[in-house]
């Protein structure tokens, strides 16, 4: 199919559904990432509610504010329409955008299920718009690094890797009410769906295709209540996820996710190869949510024989300082790909098989 590009300025308009004024992703991590790049520029936020948009169009600086996101997607400033609302309604808002002939960022994961993932992808390639999926792991200045030193042979041949990630989501009896909708497993943005996603589809970013995927989940904490009411909260998705995977190369991984640390939450992904081994590391953050991998800031570690203690490895420089760096990669990437026809950023696709992995894992 034709490539379509609704893009006619020199700068990509960005419309941002689900662009809450006092908190949310959209506003610590797509606004600012927006900001910094000037390849875009923000035309449109849209909420639910009309004096919420307002506030969100005053604050972040968009030049309109809608109620409705297909209004949003259809006016003529916005190119490319942005999804951070709760999972359950990407499809519907996804679905308006392609209609409405704009390229789309949708935030991870893509749906609830796989077949609904697969539905957009198809829908996607139908409408010949340039889609992505936030997967900004993958652009992460220390991933990148590593890939770079993975691919040139550095670590050798890679035989093994060990990915262990905690939150600290669950270690709290009494929860944000905004957050329950994440301990339901009809949600889709469970520990599994989200941080399983990011860990399993950088895991394939940095050594290749996963062949073969055991899982177990467990409900270790099951006892929540709503902060602001003391109602209780019904938990029916895992916080532990545990997998073995073999690679299409031959290497072995083993995941360790899990949402109850009441310590630091913290990552920490070692490579080993027949010359060498990598470690990504989460950096010390006052902010517990960055010790995730695809949100904080990671530091890049090396050990070789000869020099077996941990020497640091410099990765360069982030695009944007704090949560947004990350998005703010993947942000750029796409308009390198919009721009040179090249297709780097995870799209659609991607995200469909990513999902199809961990429904036959769990």
């Amino acid at each position: 199919m034709e490539q379509h590009d609704p893009v006619k300025r020199e700068t990509i308009g960005v419309g941002i559904v689900g662009a809450n004024p006092e908190r949310g992703w959209a506003s610590r991590a797509h606004v600012p990432a927006v900001a910094a790049l000037p390849e875009f520029e923000l035309a449109a936020v849209a909420t639910t509610r009309a004096d919420s948009a307002e506030a969100a169009r005053t604050r972040f600086g968009a030049r309109h504010a809608f109620t409705d996101a297909r209004s949003l997607a259809e006016h003529p400033e916005v190119d490319l329409v942005v999804v951070t609302v709760k999972v359950p309604a990407h499809v519907e808002l996804v679905t308006a955008a392609l209609a409405a002939g704009k390229h789309v960022y949708c935030e991870w994961p893509l749906a609830v299920t796989a077949p609904e993932a697969t539905a957009l992808a198809e829908a996607a390639e139908r409408a010949g718009t340039r889609v992505v999926v936030g997967l900004q792991a993958r652009f992460s200045p220390a991933v990148r690094r590593a890939r770079e030193m993975i691919a040139s042979g550095r670590l050798g041949t890679v035989q093994s890797a060990t990915v262990y990630s905690s939150r600290s989501k669950g270690a709290s009896r009494e929860v944000p009410a905004w957050t329950a909708y994440t301990y339901d497993l009809g949600s889709g943005a469970g520990l599994v769906e989200v941080l399983g996603g990011h860990a399993l589809d950088l895991v394939q970013h940095l050594l290749g295709p996963i062949r073969e995927l055991t899982a177990r989940t467990a409900i270790r904490s099951s006892d929540h209540r709503s902060a602001e009411t003391g109602e209780p909260i019904p938990v029916t998705a895992p916080d532990h996820f545990l997998a073995h995977a073999q690679l299409q190369s031959g290497a072995v991984v083993s995941v360790h996710l899990h949402d109850g640390e009441v310590s630091q939450p913290r990552t920490r992904i070692e490579i080993a190869g027949t010359e060498g081994n990598l470690a990504l590391t989460s950096a010390p953050e006052d902010n517990p949510w960055a010790a995730q991998l695809q949100i904080g800031r990671l530091d890049l570690r090396w050990s070789r024989p000869g020099s077996p203690e941990w020497t640091p490895v410099a990765t360069g420089p982030e695009r944007v300082p704090g949560e947004a760096a990350n998005v703010a990669g993947l942000y750029w990437q796409w308009a390198r790909d919009l721009r040179e026809g090249t297709r780097v950023a995870p799209d659609f696709r991607t995200a469909a098989r990513l999902h199809e992995l961990l429904s036959r894992a769990c």
